[in-house]
C-alpha cells in the first residue's frame, strides 16, 4: 500500500552516480520540491514504501543495464498519478519501446542538465495535480 500524499511535492531520484544525485537534489530543492535520493534498488524500493512521490527521476542503469526500467514500472504501479522520468544513454527505438512498456512518461538523454530535468518535471501534469490515473481518463 502506497503512503498517503503529503501537502508538499516530493521527488524520488534514483541514480548510481553521487554527483548526478546531488545535482538533481539541489535543482529540485531550489524549485521547492522535496527530494529523496537512492543510489541502488533496495534503497529505492524502501523509499517507495515510506513516501508518496509526485515525480520520479530514474536512471535506466542503476546497478546493471536496464534495471531502471523495471523500477520505473513499479513506481508507475504504486503511484499511478506520478510523473516518471527516465534518464537513458540515448533515445533510440528500443529505449522508447521500453518507456512505453514500463509506463514511463518521459525519457531524457544522459547529457541533460539537472535544470532541464527539473523543468520537464515541473511542467508535468503530476506537479500541477491534473494527471489522470487510468488509461481511460488519459484518452478522454
Amino acid at each position: 500500500m502506497a503512503p498517503s500524499k503529503p501537502a508538499t511535492k516530493t521527488a524520488l531520484i534514483v541514480h548510481p552516480d553521487m554527483t548526478s544525485v546531488s545535482s538533481l537534489q539541489n535543482a529540485f530543492v531550489q524549485n521547492g520540491i522535496t527530494a529523496i535520493v537512492a543510489r541502488d534498488l533496495p534503497t529505492a524500493l524502501l523509499a517507495i514504501t515510506q513516501h508518496y512521490f509526485d515525480v520520479a527521476v530514474v536512471s535506466s542503469r542503476i546497478s546493471e543495464e536496464g534495471d531502471g526500467w523495471s523500477l520505473g514500472g513499479v513506481i508507475r504501479l504504486v503511484f499511478p498519478k506520478s510523473f516518471v522520468l527516465m534518464i537513458a544513454p540515448g533515445t533510440d527505438l528500443l529505449t522508447l519501446k521500453n518507456a512505453i512498456n514500463h509506463g514511463v512518461d518521459e525519457v531524457l538523454e544522459k547529457a541533460s542538465t539537472p535544470e532541464q530535468i527539473v523543468s520537464t518535471a515541473l511542467h508535468s501534469g503530476a506537479i500541477a495535480g491534473k494527471r489522470p490515473s487510468t488509461p481511460k481518463e488519459r484518452i478522454q
